[in-house]
Protein backbone atom coordinates (compact mmCIF):
# COMPACT_ATOMS: atom_id res chain seq x y z
CA UNK A 1 0.00 0.00 0.00
CA UNK A 2 2.60 2.51 -1.15
CA UNK A 3 1.38 6.16 -1.60
CA UNK A 4 3.58 9.39 -2.00
CA UNK A 5 2.56 13.04 -1.92
CA UNK A 6 1.12 12.96 1.50
CA UNK A 7 -1.06 15.74 1.37
CA UNK A 8 -2.76 14.90 -1.96
CA UNK A 9 -3.30 11.10 -0.61
CA UNK A 10 -4.79 12.78 2.78
CA UNK A 11 -7.19 15.39 0.69
CA UNK A 12 -8.37 12.28 -1.52
CA UNK A 13 -9.00 9.98 1.42
CA UNK A 14 -11.29 12.66 3.17
CA UNK A 15 -12.52 13.12 0.31
CA UNK A 16 -13.36 9.51 -0.72
CA UNK A 17 -14.96 9.39 2.73
CA UNK A 18 -17.30 12.25 2.28
CA UNK A 19 -18.72 10.47 -0.96
CA UNK A 20 -19.10 7.25 0.82
CA UNK A 21 -20.72 9.59 3.70
CA UNK A 22 -22.95 11.21 1.36
CA UNK A 23 -23.66 8.48 -0.39
CA UNK A 24 -25.00 6.02 2.49
CA UNK A 25 -27.35 9.71 3.38
CA UNK A 26 -28.72 9.22 -0.68
CA UNK A 27 -29.42 5.18 0.23
CA UNK A 28 -31.58 6.20 3.42
CA UNK A 29 -33.55 8.48 1.52
CA UNK A 30 -34.48 6.43 -1.21
CA UNK A 31 -32.75 8.32 -3.92
CA UNK A 32 -29.59 6.03 -4.55
CA UNK A 33 -28.21 6.44 -8.33
CA UNK A 34 -26.94 3.44 -8.66
CA UNK A 35 -26.33 1.96 -11.31
CA UNK A 36 -26.12 4.49 -13.78
CA UNK A 37 -24.06 3.33 -16.76
CA UNK A 38 -23.49 3.85 -20.66
CA UNK A 39 -21.74 2.37 -23.06
CA UNK A 40 -18.86 5.35 -23.02
CA UNK A 41 -18.69 4.76 -19.14
CA UNK A 42 -17.97 0.71 -19.61
CA UNK A 43 -15.50 1.80 -22.69
CA UNK A 44 -13.65 4.13 -20.09
CA UNK A 45 -13.56 1.08 -17.46
CA UNK A 46 -12.32 -1.20 -20.04
CA UNK A 47 -9.16 1.02 -20.42
CA UNK A 48 -8.54 0.46 -16.71
CA UNK A 49 -9.98 1.46 -12.96
CA UNK A 50 -9.26 4.11 -10.46
CA UNK A 51 -11.48 3.39 -7.53
CA UNK A 52 -11.60 6.18 -4.63
CA UNK A 53 -11.70 3.49 -1.68
CA UNK A 54 -11.20 -0.23 -1.01
CA UNK A 55 -14.12 -1.98 1.26
CA UNK A 56 -13.20 -4.92 3.29
CA UNK A 57 -16.65 -6.22 3.76
CA UNK A 58 -18.33 -9.04 5.64
CA UNK A 59 -19.90 -11.61 2.41
CA UNK A 60 -23.31 -11.56 3.87
CA UNK A 61 -25.97 -10.85 0.81
CA UNK A 62 -27.60 -8.25 3.03
CA UNK A 63 -24.83 -5.83 2.83
CA UNK A 64 -23.33 -4.96 -0.34
CA UNK A 65 -20.99 -2.38 -0.27
CA UNK A 66 -22.36 -0.53 -3.83
CA UNK A 67 -25.44 -0.67 -3.04
CA UNK A 68 -25.15 0.89 0.40
CA UNK A 69 -22.19 3.41 -0.55
CA UNK A 70 -24.66 4.26 -3.68
CA UNK A 71 -21.57 3.83 -5.56
CA UNK A 72 -21.02 3.25 -9.55
CA UNK A 73 -19.25 1.06 -11.52
CA UNK A 74 -15.40 1.48 -10.99
CA UNK A 75 -15.71 3.68 -7.90
CA UNK A 76 -15.05 0.71 -5.14
CA UNK A 77 -12.61 -1.84 -4.66
CA UNK A 78 -14.18 -4.14 -2.80
CA UNK A 79 -12.70 -7.76 -0.65
CA UNK A 80 -15.64 -9.59 0.98
CA UNK A 81 -14.99 -12.50 2.93
CA UNK A 82 -17.10 -13.80 5.91
CA UNK A 83 -16.38 -11.68 9.22
CA UNK A 84 -14.32 -9.75 7.32
CA UNK A 85 -11.71 -11.22 8.47
CA UNK A 86 -7.72 -10.37 7.56
CA UNK A 87 -6.20 -13.67 5.52
CA UNK A 88 -2.98 -13.48 3.68
CA UNK A 89 -5.35 -13.63 0.54
CA UNK A 90 -6.78 -10.48 2.07
CA UNK A 91 -3.98 -8.69 2.72
CA UNK A 92 -2.81 -9.26 -1.11
CA UNK A 93 -5.53 -7.64 -2.43
CA UNK A 94 -5.75 -4.78 -0.10
CA UNK A 95 -1.79 -4.51 -1.00
CA UNK A 96 -2.81 -4.53 -4.72
CA UNK A 97 -5.47 -1.91 -3.77
CA UNK A 98 -2.65 0.60 -2.66
CA UNK A 99 0.41 -0.37 -4.53
CA UNK A 100 -1.75 -0.44 -8.14
CA UNK A 101 -4.59 1.41 -7.53
CA UNK A 102 -3.00 3.97 -5.11
CA UNK A 103 -6.79 4.07 -3.19
CA UNK A 104 -6.13 6.44 -0.37
CA UNK A 105 -9.01 5.47 1.35
CA UNK A 106 -9.76 1.76 3.29
CA UNK A 107 -12.43 1.15 4.95
CA UNK A 108 -13.11 -2.24 7.43
CA UNK A 109 -17.25 -2.73 6.94
CA UNK A 110 -18.79 -4.78 9.90
CA UNK A 111 -22.41 -5.29 9.67
CA UNK A 112 -24.96 -6.04 13.14
CA UNK A 113 -26.00 -9.70 13.64
CA UNK A 114 -22.75 -11.04 11.53
CA UNK A 115 -23.12 -14.86 11.75
CA UNK A 116 -19.24 -15.67 12.02
CA UNK A 117 -18.82 -13.16 14.67
CA UNK A 118 -21.60 -14.92 16.71
CA UNK A 119 -20.24 -18.15 16.29
CA UNK A 120 -16.61 -16.88 17.48
CA UNK A 121 -18.90 -15.37 20.49
CA UNK A 122 -20.28 -19.32 20.72
CA UNK A 123 -16.48 -20.53 21.00
CA UNK A 124 -15.10 -17.83 23.01
CA UNK A 125 -17.99 -17.99 25.97
CA UNK A 126 -19.01 -21.95 25.59
CA UNK A 127 -16.13 -23.66 23.71
CA UNK A 128 -18.39 -24.87 21.21
CA UNK A 129 -16.92 -25.82 18.03
CA UNK A 130 -17.61 -25.47 14.67
CA UNK A 131 -16.89 -27.15 11.17
CA UNK A 132 -13.39 -26.71 10.20
CA UNK A 133 -13.68 -24.32 7.58
CA UNK A 134 -16.01 -22.36 9.83
CA UNK A 135 -13.90 -22.53 12.62
CA UNK A 136 -10.97 -21.57 10.81
CA UNK A 137 -12.95 -17.88 10.43
CA UNK A 138 -13.36 -18.00 13.81
CA UNK A 139 -10.13 -18.60 15.05
CA UNK A 140 -9.26 -15.62 13.04
CA UNK A 141 -11.60 -13.51 14.90
CA UNK A 142 -11.09 -14.38 18.69
CA UNK A 143 -8.42 -13.15 19.38
CA UNK A 144 -9.45 -9.58 18.88
CA UNK A 145 -12.45 -10.00 21.07
CA UNK A 146 -12.51 -8.69 24.49
CA UNK A 147 -13.97 -10.35 27.40
CA UNK A 148 -17.21 -10.86 27.27
CA UNK A 149 -19.87 -10.18 30.35
CA UNK A 150 -21.96 -13.34 29.56
CA UNK A 151 -24.97 -11.41 31.76
CA UNK A 152 -25.33 -9.51 29.50
CA UNK A 153 -28.64 -9.59 26.24
CA UNK A 154 -26.79 -11.08 23.52
CA UNK A 155 -27.51 -8.93 21.34
CA UNK A 156 -25.46 -6.05 23.23
CA UNK A 157 -22.65 -8.61 23.13
CA UNK A 158 -23.22 -8.81 19.61
CA UNK A 159 -23.01 -5.65 18.92
CA UNK A 160 -19.84 -5.19 20.61
CA UNK A 161 -18.31 -7.89 19.28
CA UNK A 162 -19.08 -7.04 15.92
CA UNK A 163 -17.16 -3.57 16.46
CA UNK A 164 -14.28 -5.08 18.18
CA UNK A 165 -13.68 -7.44 14.98
CA UNK A 166 -13.81 -4.41 13.06
CA UNK A 167 -11.04 -2.78 14.95
CA UNK A 168 -9.40 -6.17 14.73
CA UNK A 169 -9.09 -6.53 11.10
CA UNK A 170 -7.60 -2.38 10.64
CA UNK A 171 -5.21 -3.60 13.58
CA UNK A 172 -4.46 -6.17 11.82
CA UNK A 173 -3.72 -4.34 8.34
CA UNK A 174 -1.70 -1.77 10.29
CA UNK A 175 0.59 -3.98 11.37
CA UNK A 176 2.00 -4.79 8.26
CA UNK A 177 4.85 -2.54 6.37
CA UNK A 178 2.58 -1.62 3.76
CA UNK A 179 0.06 -0.47 6.16
CA UNK A 180 2.57 1.42 8.11
CA UNK A 181 3.88 3.15 5.09
CA UNK A 182 0.61 4.10 3.92
CA UNK A 183 -0.45 5.57 7.03
CA UNK A 184 2.44 7.84 6.98
CA UNK A 185 1.77 8.89 2.85
CA UNK A 186 -1.96 10.08 4.39
CA UNK A 187 -3.87 7.20 3.66
CA UNK A 188 -7.00 7.05 5.39
CA UNK A 189 -8.29 3.85 7.33
CA UNK A 190 -11.72 3.73 9.03
CA UNK A 191 -13.76 1.31 10.69
CA UNK A 192 -17.48 1.16 10.11
CA UNK A 193 -20.62 -0.99 10.93
CA UNK A 194 -23.86 -1.60 8.99
CA UNK A 195 -27.02 -1.66 10.56
CA UNK A 196 -28.80 -3.51 8.17
CA UNK A 197 -32.63 -2.69 10.20
CA UNK A 198 -32.15 1.17 9.00
CA UNK A 199 -29.77 1.30 6.36
CA UNK A 200 -27.21 3.40 8.02
CA UNK A 201 -23.34 3.01 8.37
CA UNK A 202 -21.99 4.28 11.51
CA UNK A 203 -18.18 5.23 11.65
CA UNK A 204 -16.23 3.86 14.91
Amino acid sequence: MNCSHTPEVAAAANQGLQQLIEGNHRFLRGEARFPTVCKETLADLARGQQPFATILGCSDSRVPPELIFDANFGELFIVRVAGNVISPEVLGSLQYAGAHLRTPLFVVLGHEGCGVIKAALETKLDGHQHRSRIQTLVNNILPGLPDVNSRIPLEEQLTGAVEANVRWSIHQILETEEGQDAMKAGAKFVGAVFEIASGQVRLL
